[in-house]
């Protein structure tokens, strides 16, 4: 087991239900019992890790978990959402360029470095105590190739040069989905960051009803080129959406590129790819943009 990093602040969970020990970016001087107090009744305001031996986990609050990282394997994507991501690399499997907005745990960020050596990563986080926190989740330091940007995502992007390979977005507050991130001209500046070829992936939870007008705006920016895909597991649906005109999945090519992907990174992608193409034939993405107007 990892000990807690000697700059947080550890304390005995308060809650029923998150059990183990507390990671809080806090002064060691900082009295316990008045931060339980403030856990409690939901006014404390920072984002806090929760370790339970095995597992560590990032909430905002106990209704909604960010992240989740296993002690024993920091560097694995624990969460299925996470790991239906990354079959962006089913489309773009050796990516020059990387970003991703919403550092959370830093999962995705730390399976690209590890599994991506030669592609260069830049994540965009916006809360200074959640990059602060990166330390429990055993994040690698800023390199050549890794930075991590405190900033606002949207921000972020409209200044970002193009040529983008993959744009991950998994960006929440303590409400859901940032919605800053949700309008067209975040989707349009999106598009045309990315690559020719480039892949959009965002994470989505909650009802699909809350976020049928951001699928409806990718379709539309996207020029129809989306694929959505539930996550029951996890309660999520991930949304992948395609820079390539008349982009056209050649799903038997996939399957068997899905094998080789496997053996290289360790996921089962040709799992993810059987749901892709499940999802692509359903039509999920339309059917959840047709919700909007009900």
């Amino acid at each position: 087991m990892s000990a807690a990093p000697p700059t947080l602040f550890a304390m005995p969970s308060p809650f029923d239900t998150e059990v183990g020990t507390l990671l809080l970016r806090e002064p060691p001087t900082a009295k316990a019992g008045e931060l339980r107090a403030r856990l409690l009744d939901g006014s404390y305001g920072k984002p806090f890790v929760v370790d339970d031996g095995e597992l560590r986990y990032l909430y905002f609050d106990t209704r909604l978990m960010q992240s989740a990282m296993r002690l024993a394997a920091p560097d694995a994507l624990e969460l299925r959402y996470t790991q239906l991501m990354m079959a962006c690399l089913l489309f773009v499997p050796r990516p020059q360029r990387v970003a991703l907005i919403g550092l959370g745990g830093g999962s995705l960020l730390k399976f690209c470095c590890s599994r991506l050596p030669a592609a260069d990563f830049t994540a965009v986080e916006i809360d200074a105590d959640v990059i602060a926190l990166g330390e429990a989740f055993l994040l690698p330091p800023p390199g050549p190739r890794l930075r991590v940007v405190e900033a606002d995502g949207a921000a972020w992007l409209a200044q970002a040069d193009g040529g983008i390979d993959v744009l991950l977005i998994d960006a929440f507050d303590a409400h859901g989905f940032a919605p800053a991130l949700a309008s067209r001209e975040f989707l349009q500046h999106a598009c045309d960051k990315l690559a020719g070829k480039g892949v959009l992936v965002i994470n989505l939870a909650g009802e699909g009803e809350r976020y049928a007008g951001l699928v409806a705006e990718v379709l539309t920016v996207f020029d129809g080129q989306a694929i959505v895909v539930p996550v029951p597991e996890d309660g999520n649906h991930v949304l992948f959406a395609f820079r390539e005109r008349h982009f056209e999945p050649r799903w038997r090519w996939l399957h068997n590129h899905a094998r080789e992907l496997r053996a290289r990174h360790g996921l089962d992608f040709p799992a993810l790819a059987q749901k892709l193409e499940r999802a692509a034939r359903q039509s999920l993405a339309r059917d959840l943009a047709g919700r909007r107007g009900r």
